[in-house]
């Protein structure tokens, strides 16, 4: 499975530039000091798996942080979101990409997706808000898979399963992901 990548979508971690929606409910210095602590355990949980090489993507392209983990960075470029992890995910066979501000993702997670590759030619992570925390994408991929595609709205999953007619599709677990301070609140009354 070594030749399967994990692709984790990161930005630079730096104050007003996280986590925005977040930040203007609870403000700019804990929104980045969650997505700092959230993005450096994700990067422990996953790059660490033998199993699969773990890269960043980026942005913005042109950044000196000092990232949690050292990792082969790539730029994530222009274009909405569907052109920039369109264009990661270009980069290889067979790819999973995750975001970074997905609390419970794990290695188990991952290796679930991989094995739904195995029998699907993409397999996608449901989060609660109507988007996605994952995508995975076998070769047999459409054109444009994330065309025409309502961002950061509760169509996001249904617009981007739409350009996947025709394909097999798997889906995994859903998941909550940390956009606003109610999913927060959420994150830490689940683990109390």
């Amino acid at each position: 499975m070594r030749g399967d990548t994990v692709i984790i979508f990161a930005r630079a971690p730096r104050l007003g530039t996280v986590k925005r929606r977040l930040a203007r409910e609870i403000g700019d210095l804990p929104a980045l000091r969650f997505y700092r602590n959230q993005l450096a355990v994700l990067l422990r949980r996953l790059a660490r798996d033998r199993r699969w090489r773990t890269v960043l993507a980026v942005t913005p392209d042109r950044v000196a942080v000092r990232w949690p983990l050292r990792l082969p960075c790539l730029p994530q470029g222009r274009g909405d979101l569907g052109a920039r992890m369109q264009r990661a995910l270009s980069r290889h066979r067979r790819a999973v990409l995750v975001g970074s501000d997905i609390p419970s993702v794990g290695p188990a997670d991952i290796a679930g997706a991989f094995r739904a590759l195995g029998r699907a030619d993409a397999v996608f992570g449901p989060a609660e808000d109507g988007g996605y925390w994952l995508v995975g994408l076998g070769p047999r991929r459409p054109e444009r898979p994330f065309a025409s595609v309502r961002w950061s709205s509760e169509h996001a999953l249904a617009d981007t399963l739409a350009n996947f007619r025709g394909r097999r599709l798997a889906l995994l677990r859903r998941l909550r992901d940390v956009d606003t301070a109610a999913d927060l609140m959420a994150l830490r009354d689940g683990r109390r």
